[in-house]
């Protein structure tokens, strides 16, 4: 999940330590193979506290899914974790200005297996920049669910919180991970802001997570997998990398809401005058959009898919050789794509010639319901609000954040303190607001220093995939989200430097739902199995 204002959204989203109960001890009975792990020391507030410690809660419980039920035990807790080049020695921790430091939130679930330690297990994110992971764990595939409304806003509290039957703890342990500095985690110490909001410095701290994880709970001999949704998904790409580059090879990398390369994103494009594939492949979702909310100006196509085929010809054919001619188009052949595209998007013919046949995303969805005064959602266009400011050019919020963030926190705030028995008085962070001063420079493999340009992690991805032959992508994603296009990460696969040979190491599945596939109950069913297969086929040995 992101929370973005559409006039300066760059796709980026898509969700202190844990205070050991010294005095309320864990009476939770576990199974003799669960991992158990000492708890660790009490802290203070982490969010002043120039020292911050690893933490854990330990809980249990049960989940049903498809008529059987899962047994498992929960963690809750934190991982400190420090910078690139961090040094451990004595005089550094002595230091009244100690360098960054962070600590890292999660919740981890263990079914109750034979073998525990042979069992897949998957690492969970959102994105943001800046985002927690309460979003996948509530609304995806941890053991309760909070209910929401499919395309309308959820009145407010008290929120239905579920047994979730389409969690993916029937084929893999699962651990949520908040970002540095979201959650329940804290970042102090001189520089830390710099020290971890990049895209280099955020992959170097969840490499170091999951190094420690792994060793803590036993996990090396795991079957691994990566989960990253929005900004999660470049995320993976540098990671996936990294943790192989150490020695730590994946079996998969599961991508939700992707955007690998941010020069193809439409939310800037305005921005970006004589880069017009984000227009391109914006497109079919523009036209996705019109057809939920029967904005199409002639009858509307029965079936979805078949038409968004159509949309995409046309988006890569006329449509981009139109934009490539700039200045020099004809009147003639200028009015022909107009008002093709007014048949694709329901937008007026006049508008799309005064913008130059060129809509970035939030004029989109400001304009599609403009005659009622409703802005369309960004993150899933199916949801629709009152606009906040009818004059406006482009969209002032997203009906869909409106809709449903309270509910999501609301409940994880509830169900961690009730079921998974946090004690701490630390607020959890569901998102914090860094992509203002995150550092997006990057170095892809072998690339001489980080590049001044729009980040592109596709290198990180195929470098991942070519040092890991077996390394299977999956790739998912919504039809209403104009946020990051599904056909947008359509067309980043399909460009990735890799040999023909690999691009067979890559599947692909959508959804009729939007950046949050999770927010339609229908898709939500369809992504867990789908994921489910990826994951049992992946870890067959036939596979390997």
């Amino acid at each position: 999940m992101k929370r973005l204002p559409f006039t300066l959204a760059i796709v980026v989203l898509a969700l202190s330590a844990i205070t050991a109960t010294a005095a309320a001890p864990d009476t939770t009975t576990a199974a003799a193979d669960a991992p158990k792990p000492a708890p660790g020391p009490a802290a203070a507030d982490h969010s002043t506290a120039p020292l911050l410690l690893p933490t854990e809660q330990r809980s249990s419980g049960s989940v049903e899914i498809a008529g059987k039920r899962v047994d498992y035990d929960a963690v809750t807790g934190t991982l400190v974790v420090h910078p690139k080049g961090w040094s451990d020695a004595p005089q550094e921790k002595e230091s009244k200005n100690p360098t960054a430091v962070a600590s890292m939130s999660y919740v981890a679930y263990f079914a109750r297996t034979a073998k525990p330690g042979e069992r897949p297990i998957t690492f969970l994110y959102n994105g943001g920049p800046g985002s927690s992971t309460v979003w996948l764990h509530m609304g995806a595939f941890g053991p309760r669910r909070v209910v929401t409304r499919d395309d309308s806003p959820t009145p407010a509290a008290p929120y239905a919180i579920v047994n979730n039957d389409q969690s993916l703890l029937d084929v893999s342990d699962l651990v949520f991970v908040d970002a540095p500095g979201t959650g329940f985690g804290r970042i102090a110490g001189k520089d830390a802001s710099k020290a971890f909001y990049g895209v280099d410095e955020d992959a170097h701290a969840f490499a170091s997570f999951i190094d420690q994880f792994v060793s803590k709970f036993n996990r090396w001999n795991s079957p691994k997998y990566l989960f990253g949704e929005s900004y999660g998904t470049p995320r993976s790409a540098v990671l996936v990398h990294a943790l192989q580059e150490q020695g730590m090879s994946f079996n998969g990398v599961i991508l939700l809401s992707q955007v690998l390369n941010w020069s193809l994103s439409v939310d800037v494009s305005s921005f970006s005058p004589g880069v017009d594939l984000p227009y391109e492949v914006a497109l079919p979702s523009y036209a996705a959009t019109a057809w939920y909310h029967d904005r199409l100006p002639g009858p509307r196509p029965p079936a979805l898919e078949p038409f968004l085929r159509e949309v995409e010809r046309f988006a890569m054919g006329d449509y981009a050789q139109a934009l490539s001619r700039g200045n020099e188009l004809d009147d003639t052949t200028r009015q022909t794509v107009a008002a093709k595209l007014h048949q694709y998007t329901g937008l007026p013919i006049s508008y799309l010639l005064k913008a130059g046949l060129r809509v970035d995303g939030g004029e989109f969805a400001k304009t599609l319901q403009q005659d009622s005064d409703t802005t369309t959602g960004r993150l899933d266009t199916r949801f629709s609000g009152p606009d906040i400011d009818p004059l406006s050019q482009r969209a002032d919020y997203d009906p869909l954040e409106a809709a449903i963030a309270s509910a999501y926190v609301s409940a994880f705030n509830d169900y961690v303190r009730r079921e998974l028995r946090y004690r701490g008085d630390l607020g959890y962070k569901p998102i914090i607001e860094v992509w203002k001063t995150w550092d997006f420079h990057h170095r892809p493999p072998g690339a001489p220093g980080k590049l001044p340009l729009s980040l592109n992690v596709m290198p990180d991805l195929a470098a991942a995939m070519k040092t890991n032959p077996k390394l299977r992508i999956m790739v998912n994603g919504g039809y209403y989200d104009i946020a990051t296009p599904f056909y947008a990460g359509w067309y980043e696969m399909h460009h990735l430097p890799i040999p023909a040979k690999l691009a067979g190491n890559i599947e692909y599945h959508y959804y009729p739902s939007g950046h949050m596939v999770y927010a339609h109950l229908p898709s939500l069913k369809a992504l867990h199995d789908n994921v489910a297969a990826f994951i049992g086929t992946t870890d067959s040995p036939g596979q390997r």
